[in-house]
This record gives structure tokens, C-alpha cells and sequence, in this order.
């Protein structure tokens, strides 16, 4: 099994859409890339603890590439919005690519790369790519939110 970890906004909407992934063996959100140790929900909220709404991914490699799950990442968020998602506003919702190898990092660099000599956008991508750190695990609650809730994500990666 590889890991994966990404942030691109509020955690439940993504956490959700990667669930569909055929080869994703688990989901869990938390909070990544900040300088607060443990920090809770209401911490990563004040946008005062660094940390950005993560989610770490446990996959198959040989079901799914980190390359796909780098497109189906970008597809799922704006990544050229700094420091929110839509109406979620605050650092705790920029997009950023957390990577655990270089590898992923040359994928991630390049990806990025790719889209900005695209026409895909206007403005170029702001997603960050920045080594994995700390992963501390959002409250119990927040753990498949969407499916407790009996919600999907809104639209089909497929």
C-alpha cells in the first residue's frame, strides 16, 4: 500500500470523492502542514495554527496510480484559489499537495506544470507541493462525514 496525502478545501467533500476511487483502500482526514501540535477543529478554524484540512489516503498502486489520483485531486477543487474553496475562507483551505516521496513530488511538480501550459485556466495553479509532515487526525466526527450523513459527492469522478 502507498500513502497520499492532499488538502483542496473543506476535508468532507474530498475525503468523499476519493472514497470512489476504485484501489483506495482508506480515508482519514485531519490537519497537515501547520506548527500547532494536536491541534482540534476549532484550532485549525481560528486559521492561527498553520495547518490546512487534509486528507491522508491509503491506495493500491497496482489498482490506482499516484498520477490518478493527481487527476482526479485537481478535478475536485479550484486550484488556483489562494487560501480558500468557494465559500470557505481562511489557510486552512488551501489546496496543497503533501508528498511522502520524491517521486511524488517530480509527479506533482510536473502535473502543475502541465496545467499551466495548458489553457485550462486563466491564473496559474497555487496549489502548494510541500513535504509530508505530521498527520494529526481530525475528531472521530469528522471521519466519513458525508457517508454518516448519508450524502454523496455531488458529482461522478467516472
Amino acid at each position: 500500500m502507498e500513502v497520499a496525502f492532499f488538502a483542496g478545501g473543506c476535508f468532507w467533500g474530498i475525503e468523499a470523492a476519493f472514497q470512489q476511487i476504485p484501489g483506495i483502500k482508506s480515508t482519514r482526514v485531519g490537519y497537515m502542514g501547520g506548527h500547532t501540535n494536536e491541534p482540534t477543529y476549532q484550532d485549525v478554524c481560528s486559521d492561527k495554527t498553520g495547518h490546512a484540512e487534509t486528507v491522508a489516503i491509503e491506495f493500491d498502486e497496482t489498482i490506482v496510480s499516484y498520477q490518478s489520483l493527481l487527476k482526479h485531486f485537481f478535478s475536485m477543487h479550484n486550484p488556483t484559489e489562494i487560501d480558500r474553496q468557494g465559500p470557505d475562507i481562511g489557510s486552512q483551505y488551501r489546496s496543497v499537495v503533501f508528498y511522502t516521496t520524491n517521486e511524488q513530488k517530480e509527479q506533482a511538480e510536473k502535473f502543475i506544470a502541465d496545467i499551466n501550459l495548458s489553457d485550462r485556466y486563466n491564473v496559474p495553479v497555487a496549489t502548494e507541493v510541500i513535504p509530508a509532515s505530521t498527520f494529526w487526525p481530525a475528531e472521530d466526527y469528522h471521519q466519513s462525514y458525508f457517508m454518516k450523513i448519508g450524502q454523496r459527492y455531488g458529482r461522478s469522478l467516472f
